[in-house]
């Protein structure tokens, strides 16, 4: 196109996609003076006119008010620190629509009612500090009285959330339900037994071992993997060799009383819920999940169970 080339407005609405109408408010408002006018009075625009009416469209498609817009093509301000300015501004209402979407999201799968979506929005708004103080009132209740032992403190690091500052909708989705888990009195009544009594299990001197739960899980996969029944006569041998292996970490003896024992560790450790904390957790710490537990704890449950002289209430 040569310098002397001159275009109507009809010719801009049909070259830019803009209408007719829009390329009419931009001339009459001196966004886009036109560069002269036609023997019969029609405004003309030359090729700096069509480059600056482009850009317009390419910023009000972005976003940008048409006053901003007007300081950036008069060259009041420079373009980079609109964008910047802007691009800032849109990250805020993102992360706003992110909350909104996660909170609604939620709500919808639950067929939650009013009082809950109230409540989920306001677990969503909280603070970086609000967050933290309803997780530390969470773990304090867990691990109270076991928070100055070796190796506790950094449990309790290794179960802390730690949300980023711009999460995803799946984050926030885990941040509420991971805080309406820590909120419920009989998930932390459950975690608080679990770890008083693996603090017991624990309370002899020597190398650091295995929970009851880690050795059932990696004793149990290849039993679960097979679709082994636990209350068969071939899984006996997987009992077996629980059995021994705790009794051995603790000293004791395979006999009725260890088994009872175990079993007093196992039952509380068989909630989904805390798998459901850890998986939640590393979504929210961009972690990998682990595979659950309570599968091989339940299925190690009803099989020892099934071998018990009398059933243990």
């Amino acid at each position: 196109m040569s310098a002397e080339t001159r275009h109507t407005i009809g010719e801009l609405a049909r070259r830019t996609g803009l209408s007719v109408k829009t390329i009419r408010y931009y001339a009459d408002s001196g966004i886009v003076p036109p560069t002269n006018r036609s023997p019969a009075g029609y405004r003309l625009f030359d090729a700096e006119a069509v480059a600056r009416l482009e850009l317009i469209r390419t910023l009000r498609d972005l976003g940008l008010d048409l006053a901003t817009i007007r300081r950036v093509v008069d060259h009041e301000v420079p373009l980079h620190e609109v964008a910047a300015a802007h691009a800032e501004a849109l990250a805020v209402q993102i992360r706003v629509l992110r909350l909104r979407q996660a909170v609604l999201t939620v709500a919808a799968r639950r067929g939650s009612g009013p009082a809950e979506v109230d409540d989920l929005h306001r677990l969503a708004q909280l603070t970086t500090r609000e967050r933290g103080q309803l997780v530390t009132d969470f773990l304090d209740s867990v691990f109270a009285g076991l928070g100055d032992q070796p190796g506790y403190p950094g449990v309790i690091v290794s179960m802390t959330p730690d949300m980023p500052d711009d999460p995803s909708t799946e984050q926030v989705e885990a941040w509420l339900e991971l805080a309406e888990l820590c909120r419920e009195p009989d998930f932390r009544a459950r975690m608080r037994r679990l770890v008083r009594q693996h603090a017991a299990d624990h309370d002899v001197p020597g190398l650091p071992r295995p929970d009851a739960v880690a050795v059932v899980r990696d004793a149990v996969a290849p039993a679960l993997a097979a679709g082994l029944d636990p209350t068969s006569p071939d899984a006996e041998p997987v009992v077996a060799a629980v059995t021994s292996r705790y009794a051995s970490l603790h000293g004791h003896s395979d006999g009725a009383d260890l088994r009872r024992r175990l079993l007093d560790r196992l039952v509380p450790a068989n909630d989904p819920r805390r798998d459901r904390y850890l998986d939640l957790l590393a979504v929210l710490n961009g972690w990998s999940t682990g595979d659950a537990t309570a599968p091989a704890v339940d299925w190690f449950i009803r099989a020892l169970r099934a071998r018990m002289p009398e059933p243990v209430g």
